[in-house]
């Protein structure tokens, strides 16, 4: 059985990969976020302790998906 993953895009978000804009979405799978363009495919993850360590700034928050 396949487990349907929540993808939420991220408004104002460029892709550092094409440039474009709005096409990043993110979302939660096995414990590792990961942000994905929808128009050139490019991929980034961070797992839990490395969003942790980022926090520790002067970051505002960090959205986590269910």
């Amino acid at each position: 059985m396949e487990t349907r993953r929540k993808k939420r895009f991220i408004a104002g978000a460029i892709c550092p990969s094409c440039s474009e804009s709005d096409s990043m979405m993110l979302y939660l799978e096995h414990g590792v976020e990961k942000v994905e363009c929808v128009s050139c495919g490019h991929s980034q993850s961070q797992t839990d302790e490395q969003v942790a360590k980022a926090s520790q700034g002067d970051l505002i928050g960090i959205f986590k998906p269910e």
